[in-house]
């Protein structure tokens, strides 16, 4: 018992966001080089753009090389002045795909929606945009006495591959138990539940793919055929004479 309240004692002080991170994901949106093709687009030097912004130009010319972040009144007012819209500095810039993601980077978070949750995860794909898959660590959690796992579902499907201990999982009516180097692949849509089956974590990559809603079927409405009053001819408008 003393093991399992240390693993989530140690698990809740990894559960924060590190400085360094959230640095490094706000200079992935180069809002600096942003402003800055936008001034010279414009051929507007820092003096003139800080007279039409009211922020000085020494500011500006940091806030171009990086070495300040704007705050979001700041920014819209440099939006303002080149008739942009507030979200097309935070927009994806067309570029070839590729992400690294450091371990030491990755946020550890807790299972949602439980006071005890009974997995923690890592998402692997958190800074690639409009990304088709969501890839994960898992860490399952042994289960205290009582304990049950909770059951949850949602669009796609999903790949789960155990890298280490055992994982009892149920699906919809199916039930089985997963050990290291097992995988499975199911629809997601259907309800599901994870449970670490052994008496240390069991470690796991999840992989969740995205899928798009069915289309709706189009019902074609017949309209009635007119009605042709006596001395018509099927051609005349109802009321002509």
């Amino acid at each position: 018992m003393a093991d399992i309240a240390s693993i989530r004692n140690e698990e809740t002080q990894k559960s924060q966001v590190d400085t360094e991170t959230t640095e490094r994901f706000i200079a992935e949106k180069h809002i600096g080089e942003r402003i800055k093709r936008l001034r010279l687009k414009k051929s507007m030097g820092l003096v003139e753009l800080g007279k039409h912004t009211g922020l000085s130009a020494s500011f500006l010319s940091q806030l171009e090389t990086g070495r300040v972040v704007p705050t979001l009144r700041n920014l819209a007012r440099i939006a303002m002045v080149f008739s942009k819209d507030l979200s097309y500095f935070f927009e994806s810039e067309p570029q070839s795909m590729f992400r690294v993601h450091r371990r030491k980077e990755r946020v550890r978070l807790p299972q949602t929606g439980v006071e005890q949750p009974t997995y923690f995860f890592e998402s692997l794909g958190y800074m690639v945009p409009d990304r088709h898959m969501d890839p994960y660590f898992a860490q399952f959690i042994p289960l205290e006495k009582g304990q049950e796992s909770r059951a949850h579902m949602h669009p796609g499907y999903e790949f789960l591959y155990v890298l280490e201990g055992g994982l009892d999982l149920r699906h919809g009516e199916q039930h089985c138990t997963l050990e290291a180097g097992d995988a499975v692949y199911f629809d997601a849509s259907t309800p599901h539940s994870y449970a670490c089956s052994g008496k240390k974590p069991t470690d796991a990559l999840i992989v969740t793919m995205h899928q798009p809603p069915p289309a709706q079927p189009v019902t074609l409405v017949r309209q009635p055929p007119s009605r042709i009053l006596p001395g018509q001819s099927p051609s005349a408008p109802v009321g002509s004479r």
